[in-house]
């Protein structure tokens, strides 16, 4: 018999749909609050949870982040009265199975609750984990949130377009758009989904040590090599392999990379052993790479081999229509993170949010939204809990119509006068690596 918990603060309503619920086959517990939903959850494990998002000190998403943290293959069902589209984006955060919106009729709840016990949380939801804890960084799944305007859509059409497939694919956009959350999307949805998805940031890896990075190395290979080291491809194997900021390679890496690619086979520093690997390549810049191909800083050969596919993630002011849909998304996870009770934005802060041009996109919006959440004392979040940058910058935003190259001056001008001109503290700033300060300098031509 399924068991079933109901975490309602409506306790005529909730004990209603638990004497239904009873009578069509279900074990169901009850409780009226975040503390009760705690107690339960501590003393039993539970097939489903049917939360309202609203309750009293705490909300069903912060219940939903704790429940797929303790119990990842509980179903969770989201309970609403509210904005059909907030929900909607609180709901998916962490996985939940769907939301219902009230009022809702039996037969409605019925039907989503027998879907959700029929529809198995799958492997691919939850984080892979090696069963050896090597030092290469795998990433748990991050949510992809499917926005709704046309350059939204259409990024969505292309994930779908390419995911089946085993094409090498080059995402590019501005710093911050989500292209690591873009890509894991890709793999989730691929054949692959149920192997490792490894992701790499090459702008910060030493070049002295990033052929071991790439490739592993075996026991006494060099001062230091203390034991085999399994590398990148080798960890990825059968799965997907994310090489971030592709374009700050060295050119001997470059070659490393491009034989690998082309051969799928590898060998640890110190070994003459050749270990054939099964994986899938998806790479990212925020760089212009035909360009630096023209330089002579990136190999063609390479270049053409990462882009069978391209996909162009775009930037937050481009996708303007999604901005408040964004912004609920991070208000619900900044809520878990903080343990906070914001439930919703006033008009005011809304218009802030939308008029504000994000020149670092999804990044800087999950820390505005965060630190403004800190600031925030109700359930209501105003304009006075927002740093004052993105209150004056939304002031100015809409009178004058600056192009991308005008906000990249403006903000890497900036950084280096915040940091006296110390360009390794303004490329941390900027959270972009040196070398890519340096050519966004040398191609802008800026006096510093």
């Amino acid at each position: 018999m399924p068991k079933i918990l109901i975490i309602e603060d409506d306790t005529a309503f909730c004990q209603m749909l638990q004497k239904f619920l009873t009578k069509n086959g279900f074990e169901v517990s009850i409780g009226f609050s975040i503390k009760e939903a705690e107690q339960h959850l501590a003393s039993s494990t539970f097939d489903l949870i049917l939360s309202d998002v609203r309750l009293p000190k705490g909300n069903g998403v912060t219940l939903l982040a704790q429940v797929k943290r303790d119990s990842p293959k509980t179903q969770v069902i989201l309970m609403t009265g509210y904005a059909e589209v907030k929900t909607a984006v609180n709901a998916i955060k962490e996985g939940a199975f769907d939301y219902i919106s009230k009022p809702f009729t039996p037969e409605a709840i019925l039907g989503v609750i027998k879907e959700a016990l029929k529809t198995e949380v799958t492997e691919t939801q939850i984080a892979v984990k090696s069963s050896k804890k090597e030092p290469v960084e795998e990433k748990k799944p991050v949510g992809f949130l499917k926005g709704q305007g046309e350059k939204s859509k259409k990024l969505q059409q292309y994930v779908e377009l390419v995911a089946p497939t085993n094409m090498s694919v080059l995402l590019t956009g501005e710093s911050g758009t989500g292209k690591e959350v873009t890509a894991n999307s890709i793999h989730l949805a691929s054949k692959r989904s149920n192997k490792p998805f490894v992701a790499v940031d090459c702008g910060a890896i030493p070049k002295e040590i990033a052929t071991s990075e790439f490739f592993g190395h075996v026991k006494g290979s060099f001062t230091g090599a203390i034991d085999d080291k399994k590398g990148h491809f080798e960890a990825a194997n059968g799965g997907t392999l994310f090489l971030d900021e592709v374009g700050n390679l060295s050119y001997e890496h470059q070659v490393q990379l491009l034989r690998a690619i082309q051969e799928r086979k590898i060998k640890r520093v110190g070994s003459t052993q050749e270990i054939q690997v099964d994986i899938r390549i998806i790479a990212a810049t925020n760089e212009n790479l035909l360009e630096a191909v023209e330089e002579g800083n990136f190999r063609e050969d390479l270049y053409h081999r990462l882009n069978e596919f391209s996909i162009e993630v775009p930037s937050l002011r481009d996708r303007r229509e999604d901005i408040l849909l964004f912004a609920d998304y991070f208000l619900a996870r900044a809520n878990t993170e903080l343990d906070k009770n914001v439930l919703e934005f006033s008009e005011e802060t809304k218009n802030i949010l939308h008029k504000y041009d994000w020149p670092g996109n999804l990044r800087e919006m999950k820390n505005v939204i965060k630190r403004a959440v800190l600031f925030s004392p109700t359930e209501t979040m105003f304009p006075n809990a927002l740093a004052d940058e993105v209150v004056d910058g939304a002031n100015k935003g809409h009178e004058v119509n600056f192009s991308k190259s005008d906000f990249e001056k403006e903000r890497i001008l900036s950084a280096l006068k915040q940091t006296n001109f110390n360009k390794s503290k303004a490329a941390k700033l900027l959270q972009v690596t040196r070398k890519t300060l340096y050519n966004k300098i040398n191609q802008y031509q800026l006096d510093v």
